[in-house]
């Protein structure tokens, strides 16, 4: 990224492109070019970056910031939601930042991960029982979405019977109707009222639970240092969000992937220690989140000889850079013998997914429970007919039919 002259601004590309076919749309555009001038997920003007260097080196630039208000005015608008939601890390530059997740970590421990593993196995074994007469059904339905949410309520303290549709309210902020804009706005007062009543119960009953010892480390903390309340709030509904949400796909979009190359699914039956580097390959192959979160520059900055102003908004495209045969050889290939270490899907930088050990854990075990349990697994509609979610945030099945 050095101060080179700025050529012309490249043509304008249409993001349906990207939605038809995303990975081949992506390759036409990394390959013309390193930057690319497109409409972004708010339909406004925004610099696509495209190839591995180039996208690795912006995740962990300071110069590129998570702060709304390094945003020009007029530009950015995004997903419109009220401070007690907003106030999360993916909004933050340091020193906030750093204050924030400080703290946070404090509570979200590796042991706590840990203590997970069993909660997840047996969870994973519930829903495969459920699943095993039925013969076929919609995966993304019976598991890959039911998992993740059990998890995360389990992690958060959320009791069972407490546990509300989060699939609809995740699904009408990551996917808009534009034909009824009201599910959005419905959706985040739902979420603002389930966990101001959540945050009310763990204080007057603290539990040995996530969100218990995130108020614990909140009203503990010095004045200065600890986390508002709007802080707090926003922190627990990232983590229910972003945990959610990208497992989720992480999980259906792995096993489709399996399941369209049999013989690499074989493989990892035969030798199930192989499915931690094996979830690597997958997040690379065919990950959650085909875009980082916007960055703003705070000043002008040059990327591969384009000078993009400060303030405008800048996607950098890890589907992109994840194919990108400069850093991964035959990248459309999906190779779970591949070194895929150095891949992107979980961030880089200060801002690395502050939940990815809990993910990894989450995949392999899903994974490697749903391949035990059903060797004869196989797609029930043509890999062609798959309809994927219509959004360039989040790279994930609408649906998954199996047969078993």
């Amino acid at each position: 990224m050095d101060a080179r002259t700025t050529p012309p601004a490249p043509a304008v590309v249409d993001p349906a492109e990207l939605l038809a076919d995303p990975y081949a749309g992506y390759a036409a555009l990394r390959e013309a070019g390193p930057v690319h001038r497109i409409a972004g997920t708010d339909g406004l003007p925004a610099w696509l970056v495209t190839r591995y260097e180039d996208v690795r080196q912006a995740l962990a630039d300071p110069r590129f910031s998570l702060d709304k208000a390094n945003a020009e005015p007029g530009g950015y608008r995004g997903l419109a939601l009220p401070p007690a939601l907003d106030a999360n890390l993916l909004n933050m530059d340091p020193p906030d930042h750093t204050r924030v997740r400080r703290l946070v970590s404090r509570a979200f421990t590796p042991r706590r991960v840990a203590l997970l593993r069993e909660p997840v196995r047996r969870t994973a074994d519930a829903l495969l029982d459920a699943m095993a007469p039925l013969g076929r059904t919609d995966l993304i339905a019976a598991y890959a979405a039911p998992l993740p949410i059990a998890v995360i309520c389990e992690l958060l303290g959320v009791a069972e019977e407490d546990r509300p549709d989060f699939r609809s309210w995740t699904d009408a902020l990551v996917v808009p109707d534009p034909a009824r804009p009201e599910r959005t706005k419905e959706a985040v007062g739902a979420l603002l009222a389930f966990f101001a009543r959540l945050l009310a119960r763990k204080r007057a009953e603290p539990a040995d639970d996530l969100l218990s010892a995130m108020i614990a480390v909140r009203d503990e903390a010095d004045r200065e240092d600890r986390l508002s309340e709007d802080e707090l709030m926003s922190l627990a509904f990232l983590i229910l969000f972003a945990g959610y949400e990208n497992t989720v796909h992480l999980i259906g979009n792995a096993t489709v992937a399996l399941l369209r190359n049999p013989a690499q699914a074989a493989a990892l039956r035969a030798d199930p220690d192989r499915l931690g580097p094996a979830v690597e390959e997958l997040a690379r192959f065919d990950g959650p989140a085909p875009l980082a979160i916007r960055r703003f520059p705070t000043e002008d900055v040059t990327i591969g000889g384009v000078t993009v102003p400060a303030g405008q908004t800048v996607l950098l495209s890890l589907a992109a850079a994840h194919r990108d045969p400069r850093r991964f050889p035959d990248p459309d290939r999906l190779d779970l013998g591949r070194d895929a270490t150095g891949h992107l899907a979980l961030g880089h930088g200060i801002h690395y997914c502050l939940g990815a050990p809990l993910a990894r854990l989450e995949t392999e075990i899903a994974l490697g429970a749903l391949l035990g349990r059903f060797p004869r697994l196989e797609l029930d509609v043509p890999a062609d007919r798959l309809e994927w979610r219509p959004s360039m945030r989040t790279r994930g099945l609408l649906a998954l039919p199996v047969r078993y």
